[in-house]
């Protein structure tokens, strides 16, 4: 039901429940693709096709620095009107119609050719060219889905309401990309891989279905930006690009944001490491292993959510969860048993599902902010300059994995490792990442001043503005 604003003819839109929890349905999706892409694309590569471990590095490298700059070229294109845009709306073609392609593409990374498999240069080259290809669609589908957010759902209650369902579907979507890869590959099996893609993609495409109702365009909203559209100056490219990178505020939390994404890629990608190489057990352990994260994120969320809701303090949760995650990861390079990785990944998921709940939040309260600094909305610009710099986390994972492997002596396609090697994983697995999430909260702590009262003194000058 939408109600207009009285005297400004502002669309204030409510939703329900079961409209918040269909648009989330594509988290499971989003955190699925992603989350098996950052667990295995290295470790298929070297550890099972034996691509050294440089190429590998370097070809995940040249894959996000192609999607750092692809990003922010598909926000920049997509946010004006087409001649469809009143008709379907802003963001519902975009997000409909690349999601299939966007799936197929993910199938091809795990599926190089039978011919291609015993060239060094052959590999390399089917893992960029198929991780590019799969990046252009993705893009398109990815930065329209993130820029509806904040442009529908406008209040900080609904905002918060959005972000429970993210943070619940999306931890369903992490769970699969951990619990499906064990359950179907088998160490040593290539095309199990290419199975396990399919699967994951059978899991999307029901979630394709159920988050169609979630992610239509308000049309009340869509007229309103139609209005509004005709009269507004238009911006450069590069223009709009120098306003976005001097916002404090926004850069305080993309660098945090950047290296909470390393600190996850990399562990999600020692995960197989150490239960092939440490713990010497098959992949379907990685599903224990998880599943105590996903206990702990499921047990602190309630406690996190009535926090936030009693504190109104969306900066100091961010900051509390991120200086535990720091605390919890570090150990887990002096853990060696399977209890033991346990317990200290469930303390994890406590701090974890936090941290994961104030994302949406946050970063609604940057974009308030920037559309009353710049006076216009342009949500896609900023989700695809947020994708460009979260392609660093992407280039930071594969050039830690590669150059740990290279200096301790790991060594492509084995069975075993040595001491050294092993020990290499241990670091990627606990102490690393505890670095990165500490520097990062350090930075957001130093930077980011949204606090309580600057938020509502941000809504009521967007209210008096539109």
């Amino acid at each position: 039901m939408a109600e207009i604003n009285s005297g400004r003819g502002y669309p204030l839109i409510k939703h329900s429940k079961k409209e918040m929890a269909s648009m989330n349905v594509a988290s499971i999706a989003i955190e699925l693709i992603q989350g098996v892409l950052s667990i295995l694309i290295f470790f298929f590569y070297e550890a099972e096709l034996g691509l050294n471990s440089l190429l590998a590095g370097l070809g995940i490298a040249i894959y996000a620095v192609y999607d750092a700059f692809n990003d922010p070229l598909v926000g920049y294109l997509t946010d004006r009107p087409f001649k469809w845009t009143k008709k379907w709306g802003r963001r519902f073609p975009f997000i409909i119609i690349f999601f299939i392609p966007m799936l197929l593409f993910f199938v091809l990374i795990f599926s190089p050719p039978v011919f291609l498999q015993d060239s060094q240069f052959g590999l390399f080259g089917w893992l960029v060219f198929t991780t590019c290809i799969f990046d252009t669609v993705e893009s398109f589908f990815t930065i329209n889905f993130w820029a509806l957010g904040p442009d529908k759902f406008r209040n900080q209650k609904e905002r918060r309401g959005i972000a429970t369902f993210e943070v619940y579907l999306g931890f369903i979507g992490v769970i699969l990309s951990f619990v499906v890869p064990p359950l179907i590959i088998g160490y040593g099996n290539i095309s199990s891989y290419a199975l396990m893609a399919w699967v994951c993609v059978g899991i999307s495409v029901v979630c394709w279905f159920l988050m169609i109702p979630g992610v239509r365009d308000d049309k009340p909203m869509v007229e309103y930006y139609l209005k509004t559209y005709e009269t507004e100056e238009k911006e450069p490219f590069f223009k709009s690009l120098k306003g976005v990178l001097t916002q404090k505020n926004y850069m305080a939390f993309l660098l945090l944001y950047i290296l909470y994404q390393a600190m996850i890629q990399i562990m999600q990608a020692s995960v197989f490491y150490h239960t092939r190489f440490i713990l010497n057990v098959e992949a379907d352990v990685v599903t224990v292993i998880i599943l105590m994260l996903f206990v702990g994120g499921l047990i602190s969320l309630p406690f996190w959510i009535w926090y936030t809701n009693k504190s109104g303090n969306n900066r100091l949760t961010w900051i509390i969860c991120a200086c535990f995650m720091a605390i919890f990861a570090f150990p887990l390079t002096f853990v060696t048993t399977l209890a033991g990785v346990m317990i200290v990944i469930f303390l994890y998921g406590l701090a974890f599902g936090g941290f994961w709940v104030m994302i949406t939040p946050i970063y609604s309260d940057v974009i308030d902010e920037s559309v009353v600094i710049s006076g216009r909305r342009k949500e896609a610009t900023y989700g695809g300059i947020r994708q460009f710099f979260l392609n660093l986390a992407r280039v930071i994972q594969a050039l830690t994995l590669a150059f740990v492997h290279e200096i301790t002596g790991f060594v492509e396609g084995g069975s075993t490792q040595s001491a050294s090697a092993i020990f290499g994983i241990q670091l990627h697995f606990g102490v690393i990442p505890a670095i990165f999430i500490g520097i990062g909260v350090l930075i957001f702590w130093k930077f980011y001043d949204i606090t309580p009262e600057k938020s509502k003194q941000l809504k009521e000058q967007l209210r008096e503005a539109e």
